[in-house]
Order: structure tokens, then C-alpha cells, then sequence
């Protein structure tokens, strides 16, 4: 597909998503949206690891005011419902794990996308607004869910009421993010990262991921036994067979992702 506000490439394994609409801050129209959820849906079998990040100064200030794809822009409930759903899910499902190279400002829409994925590093140049209330609406693309149980009902309602700025080293602090990075490190630390995750145990990074979900509505017991589903998925594994050779040759596993 020949995509207009994203760009996307697949480098040793890691796939650099770019939302690319610098004049508008990243923000998210419909085109934006399906471009997203196509390139998530279709990403090549090559990719390892996503990479998700703007083009610019922003990463995203969240849903387009003046976008005119939407017949009816006042139907919020039909934009949700079939163009954030769609893309939040396609990101969820992901067979690799995902990555927020958060380079500057996130908003609204923009932050929540940026929580949606695994892991979330950004500059300490970046900060989060849950800026809903400030036109009159509630955070949606999943901030309601996402945003309480990394950082606890208290500092999310607070977040949420006041849309307060939060600055990148606060969101580290808070542990609403993993890391902030210096500015001038922060691409040579996330390329870091993925490149990591790009070498690594893919089969096992996508069964911790479905275990660590369950992890919030399960009962202590119940949780062991999804542990102990998903390690025996783990254990069928060829990277588990190369990774027992390789602790006992004394020597780097070198990984195939399945």
C-alpha cells in the first residue's frame, strides 16, 4: 500500500512506523487511522519488533479538529468505534512487541496511542497530556483503561480532570512510561532497544505479553496456570532449544523468532 501520512521500514528486523504529518503535530485523521491499522495488520513476517514514532517536533497531538474525512465529525461515537478500535486492536494483536519512541509532545488521542504500545521510551524534550477536558470531552483510545493501572486510579483522575502537561521524566517516575532518555541520546537508546528485542526470543516475547494481560483480572491461581500454559507454548519453541545449547556451549544464543 502506498501510504500518504505514514511512513514504514524494515531494517534487520525492527519496523519503523512514522506517523508523518509534521505541519499538524502528527495529529490523527482518518486517513491516518486506516493507514495505521493497514500497516499494522499486513506488517511483514521479516519484522521482529515495532518501532512506532513521529516525524517532526510531536509525536502525535492526538485526533485532527479539522479533519474533513468524517462525513460527520460530530459523531465521535462512529469514529471510536470504527477507526480507533480497529487500529487499537490491530496494535494489541501484534505478533512482536511494540515500541513508543516518544519524540516530543503527545496528546489526547496521541498519548494514549503511545501507552498502547509494550514499551514506551521517550525524550525527556517529550511530555503527555490527557487533554480531553479542555474541548469538553473524556480521554478515549483506551487512556481509561490504559492509564489507571500503570500509574494508579489517584494520578490518572487528577491527570485526566486537570489535563495537566507531563513532562517525560515525571511519566518515567510515575511509571506511566519505561524510560525517559536524555534528548540526545534518545534515538541511539530506542534504536538500542529495538535492536535488542529484534535479536531476541520473539515466540516468547509474544507469549509474555498475552500472560502479562491477563495478569490484572486473574486470580493468583489463575495466573499460574496461564504461566504455565504459556511457558509450555515457550518450551515447544525452537529459540528455547537454542538458548539451552547456547547456556550450556557457554556462547550467545542467536535467536530465529519462532
Amino acid at each position: 500500500m502506498d501510504y500518504q501520512t505514514i511512513s514504514l521500514a524494515i531494517d534487520d528486523g525492527v519496523a519503523l512506523l512514522t506517523l508523518d504529518r509534521p505541519a499538524v503535530m502528527n495529529a490523527l485523521n482518518t486517513q491516518m487511522r486506516a493507514e495505521i491499522t493497514h500497516a499494522l495488520r499486513h506488517l511483514d513476517e521479516s519484522a521482529r519488533v515495532l518501532v512506532m514514532t513521529g516525524a517532526g517536533r510531536a509525536f502525535c497531538s492526538g485526533q485532527d479538529l479539522g479533519d474533513t474525512g468524517n462525513a460527520n465529525v460530530t459523531d465521535l461515537e462512529r469514529v471510536l468505534r470504527d477507526e480507533y478500535v480497529p487500529m487499537l486492536l490491530a496494535l494489541r494483536d501484534l505478533r512482536v512487541p511494540s515500541i513508543a519512541a516518544v519524540n516530543g509532545a503527545a496528546a489526547g488521542a496521541g498519548a494514549n496511542l503511545a501507552l498502547a504500545c509494550d514499551v514506551v521510551i521517550a525524550s525527556e524534550a517529550a511530555h503527555f497530556t490527557q487533554a480531553f477536558t479542555r474541548i469538553g470531552l473524556i480521554p478515549d483510545a483506551g487512556g481509561t483503561w490504559t492509564l489507571p493501572r500503570q500509574v494508579g486510579t489517584a494520578r490518572a483522575m487528577g491527570a485526566m480532570l486537570f489535563a495537566d502537561r507531563i513532562p517525560a521524566r515525571q511519566a518515567a517516575d510515575w511509571g506511566m512510561i519505561y524510560e525517559a532518555a536524555p534528548e540526545v541520546d534518545f534515538e541511539e537508546r530506542w534504536r538500542a532497544r529495538a535492536a535488542q528485542l529484534a535479536q531476541g526470543p520473539t515466540e516468547a516475547y509474544r507469549q509474555l505479553r498475552e500472560a502479562m494481560r491477563s495478569s490484572p483480572e486473574a486470580s493468583f491461581e489463575e495466573q499460574l496456570a496461564i504461566e504455565a500454559r504459556h511457558q509450555g507454548a515457550c518450551g515447544r519453541s525452537r529459540d528455547f532449544k537454542e538458548g539451552v545449547v547456547a547456556f550450556v556451549e557457554k556462547r550467545a544464543p542467536r535467536f530465529e523468532g519462532r
